[in-house]
Formats: structure tokens, C-alpha cells, sequence
């Protein structure tokens, strides 16, 4: 048996020989000369967003020490109806145009159309789900119609759908802070008014109404919003109700008055707009 071995390795041996001289004896490729284009670059993934987020909450609290290394993009949602109303059942609910129609024209004698906290809603979604929010470089506050300010931490989820937001908003309003279960952090806050107490020293406010002066998102961008993030900061008031506009009577801090398009849009359509322009300009992908 190990003389048929011997043989065995010693044949296999002679075979591989000769399968390398074969492989020596073949020509070899030529390598192609031709630049390879270079690959895409690739988009930050949710996880690395997720990162960013908190290590922001860890480092700088934006509800409390704020930090000034950075610059942000200020947003205020002004106007929005969020207004609470016991039910029959002794229940607070979300006063809205749906639900409670019948009260608004009976008891409080105005048009139920004027109360449409959904559009709030949908505001908030566009904001806080941009790349300009997870970056780290946009702040969100709320005015209610009730003159009630809110300040909205960067990590702060809304809930997708209308009646957990209604329920968030509720709990809001009557507790005056929400708070993160994991590690404390406070999300949104009830806080002292006026607003302009709570902007950067030297930062720059513009409304956004159709009456406003017609600029590009593109031309409104390289117009007021600094080349780099880390320059001055800019606040801009975006109205959150259904009819009207922003006017300077409320804010008398508003330097100038903007539109973005010649058509009336809904707000989350115009937030999408400058967004996207503003992440242009800084290169966030």
C-alpha cells in the first residue's frame, strides 16, 4: 500500500509539474491601459446620521448650553393651530377642523378650516427629516397661534401619522416638555417668549410669504445663506396656518420679506425647496 501511494503522490506531483509548465508555456494577457473612472461617492448611510445626532446630544445640549462652534440654520413655524379641547369623555384631543367642526362654528364661533394642526405636522416631517437636520445644522421652533413658543431638539422623531402627533402634541402643551426615555434628554420644551431672546447674537431673520420679493431657491441661498456652515446664522419664519401670511407686525425683528415661487405652495412644499438649496450650497449629500 505505500509503494501505490508513493506512486499515486509521485504521478500527482508530475501532473502538477506539467499543469504549471502548461500555465508558464500560455501568453499572458495584456493589462488594460484605460483609466478606470473613480467610483460614486457614497452617500452617508442612516447609521452615520444616526452617529452624528448623538454625539450632538452627548456634546452640546441645543435645549440648554447651545453651541456656537457650529452655525445652524434657524427655523420658526409661526402661527401653527395646536390647540387642545376636552371631549365628552373628559378626554383632551387636538382641536382640528375633522373631528371637531360642529364645535368650532357653535362654541367658538369661527371657521373650522382655520384649524388645521396637520399642516404643523407636515411641516415638522419635512424639516426634521432632511440631511440639513441630521447633519446637525438646523434648529426648529413653533409659535402656536396662542402665542406659545416651542423648541424642538435636532434627535426628536415626530410620529408618521396625524393621531400619535396629535396625542405628542397634547401631551406637550399640558406637561410643557417632553422627555427621551433612554437617557433623559429633553426633546421639545415650552419655553419663554419673545422670540428673539432665544436667537444668536447678530443673526439675520427673513419671513417667507407670497407677497415677499421673488427669488430661485438657488439665487434666495447664495443671496443670504454664507458660503460655509460655520459663518453667521440665519433664522427664517415660515408661516404654519392655512390663510394668511408671516408679517412683520408679529415679528418686528424681520429684516426683509421672501417668496420662493410664483404659485402659492404649502409649506412643507417651500421647506423642501430652501432645504434643498441649502444642503446644495454646503455639500450635505
Amino acid at each position: 500500500m505505500s509503494e501505490i501511494e508513493s506512486d499515486a503522490s509521485s504521478a500527482g506531483s508530475s501532473s502538477s509539474e506539467e499543469s504549471n509548465d502548461n500555465h508558464d508555456i500560455q501568453p499572458k494577457k495584456k493589462q488594460r491601459t484605460s483609466a478606470v473612472p473613480p467610483p460614486l461617492e457614497i452617500a452617508p448611510t442612516a447609521d452615520a446620521a444616526k452617529a452624528s445626532i448623538q454625539n450632538q446630544v452627548h456634546s452640546t445640549s441645543i435645549i440648554g448650553n447651545k453651541s456656537k462652534s457650529t452655525s445652524r440654520l434657524i427655523v420658526l413655524l409661526d402661527q401653527a393651530k395646536l390647540e387642545t379641547i376636552k371631549n365628552r369623555r373628559g378626554n383632551y384631543e387636538l382641536l382640528n377642523c375633522d373631528d371637531h367642526r360642529d364645535l368650532c362654528k357653535k362654541k367658538l364661533k369661527k371657521d373650522p378650516k382655520e384649524f388645521r394642526p396637520d399642516i404643523c405636522h407636515q411641516e415638522l416631517l419635512a424639516l426634521l427629516d432632511s440631511p440639513l437636520n441630521k447633519s446637525g445644522h438646523l434648529q426648529v421652533y413653533i409659535r402656536t397661534s396662542r402665542n406659545v413658543l416651542i423648541e424642538l431638539h435636532p434627535s426628536v422623531r415626530i410620529p408618521r401619522t396625524y393621531k400619535r402627533f396629535a396625542g405628542l402634541m397634547v401631551q406637550l402643551l399640558h406637561k410643557m416638555k417632553i422627555k427621551a426615555s433612554e437617557n433623559g434628554t429633553t426633546l421639545m420644551k415650552v419655553i419663554k417668549n419673545p422670540m428673539s431672546q432665544h436667537l444668536p447674537v447678530g443673526a439675520h431673520v427673513y419671513g417667507m410669504s407670497c407677497q415677499g420679493t421673488l427669488y430661485s431657491p438657488m439665487g434666495l441661498t447664495k443671496e443670504l445663506i454664507p458660503l460655509e456652515p460655520n459663518g453667521e446664522t440665519v433664522c427664517f419664519v415660515i408661516g404654519a396656518m392655512a390663510a394668511g401670511h408671516v408679517t412683520v407686525e408679529d415679528h418686528p425683528y424681520i429684516e426683509k420679506m421672501f417668496s420662493i415661487s410664483e404659485y402659492p405652495l404649502s409649506g412643507a412644499a417651500a421647506i423642501n425647496r430652501i432645504l434643498g438649496a441649502i444642503e446644495h450650497q454646503w455639500g450635505i449629500v
